[in-house]
């Protein structure tokens, strides 16, 4: 786990100014948005999930599957420096949220019961997401 510092910084006006309110609470607040709901949690496109503030290339859709967990899933980030991993003991639990390298949103946490040779599942909120789809 890391601690790195942000390199997109804008002040809270900014970050309000760019995001949706729903955006911005999960991004900004560490907020999670409710099981089941977000626009890519079923979604199957192919491309390259962005972050929703900053743009910063996050995950790959050849990595995301159905977990059943009812946020986006995804086996491993698109690359290993796109994501900073902190301890997360919030709530009476401990996790690891996973946050965005360039600019320091919440995306959400990863958990060490996913499939593949890394065993991790990436639980991802779709409001810290957007999509650059790669097909049509």
């Amino acid at each position: 786990m890391a601690d790195e510092q942000a390199t997109v910084t804008r002040s809270d006006e900014e970050w309000r100014s760019r995001l949706s309110p729903e955006q911005y609470r999960v991004l900004r607040e560490k907020g999670t948005e409710a099981a089941g709901t977000g626009a890519y949690t079923y979604n199957h496109d192919e491309g390259v999930f962005r972050c929703a503030g900053c743009g910063a290339e996050l995950f790959r859709s050849e990595t995301k599957y159905d977990s059943g967990c009812g946020w986006p899933a995804f086996t491993a980030p698109a690359t290993e420096s796109a994501v900073v991993e902190h301890e997360d003991t919030s709530f009476g639990m401990r996790r690891v949220e996973v946050t965005c390298r360039a600019c320091g949103g919440h995306l959400g946490h990863v958990f060490p019961d996913g499939p593949g040779p890394a065993g991790l599942r990436y639980c991802i909120n779709s409001a810290a997401l957007d999509l650059e789809s790669s097909s049509g």
